[in-house]
């Protein structure tokens, strides 16, 4: 059975979580495994990564093959130095002794090393937090700014409309007293056309009266001789035989 050492995938979406794990090669990536190794976290900066190292030394001693991922990081720990320091003093070429004190000066070594990239990442990350609140100082002071210049356009505004109004009142007065002037003038030509009216209707109608008075007095007059003049009666009957009768006993027409 060939063993890996690899990462098997943890966490959740958008923030992964890797565990070091060797397990059989032909197992699922995300199945069963035999040991966890470690544990390797890429959300932080810089990425954290924690191995148990004299385990994975035995698997490593075992014949487990690291995937590349896997190298690199128990590379990042000291796993493989530790691995070729221990070959080397199997072989002779070193003992345990001076094996041990490399290994343990390269480890202070990596520790400073991580050490110095964390602060240098603190620190630029106070700066840009520095740098951050002295930009929303400044946006605030300007808005300061700008609102007590915008107060003070307003009152300059308001003290030249309180300067103008008077103008304008003024104004306003001397077109509303031409404008009732006219009106004044308008209503007095009514008033005298209205009083004009009456007299020439009076004098009118009494034209008119004296020019209608003598034609009905004519009138009259032409009714009362009509009514004086003698009337002819109409002949009876009795008359016209009286007048036949007497035509008859006429001899001289006989």
């Amino acid at each position: 059975m060939a063993v890996k050492i690899r990462l098997q995938r943890h966490g959740k979406k958008g923030k992964p979580l890797y565990w070091i794990v060797a397990a059989d090669s032909r197992a699922k990536r995300d199945g069963k495994y035999l040991q966890k190794l470690g544990i390797y976290n890429p959300n932080l900066n810089p990425a954290g990564v924690e191995v148990n190292v004299e385990e994975a030394l035995k698997w490593l001693q075992k014949g487990a093959i690291p995937t590349n991922t896997a190298r690199t990081l128990l590379s990042y720990r000291g796993v493989m130095l530790k691995h070729h320091l221990n070959k080397g003093v199997l072989k002779g070429a070193l003992k345990q002794e001076k094996a041990d004190e490399q290994f343990q000066a390269w480890l202070k070594e990596k520790e400073s090393k991580i050490n110095a990239k964390q602060d240098k990442i603190s620190k630029e990350i106070d700066k840009s937090k520095a740098d951050i609140l002295k930009r929303e100082q400044e946006a605030n002071e300007k808005r300061i700014l700008d609102r007590e210049t915008a107060a003070k356009e307003a009152a300059a505004k308001e003290e030249t409309t309180t300067e103008e109004v008077p103008v304008e009142e003024a104004a306003a007065k001397e077109e509303a007293s031409t404008e009732e002037v006219p009106v004044e003038v308008a209503a007095a030509k009514e008033e005298a056309t209205t009083e004009e009216v009456p007299v020439e209707e009076a004098a009118a109608k009494g034209e008119a009266a004296a020019e209608e008075v003598p034609v009905e007095e004519a009138a009259a007059k032409e009714e009362a001789a009509a009514e004086e003049a003698p009337v002819e009666e109409a002949p009876t009957e009795e008359e016209i035989e009286e007048k036949d009768t007497s035509n008859d006993d006429d001899p001289k027409k006989e």
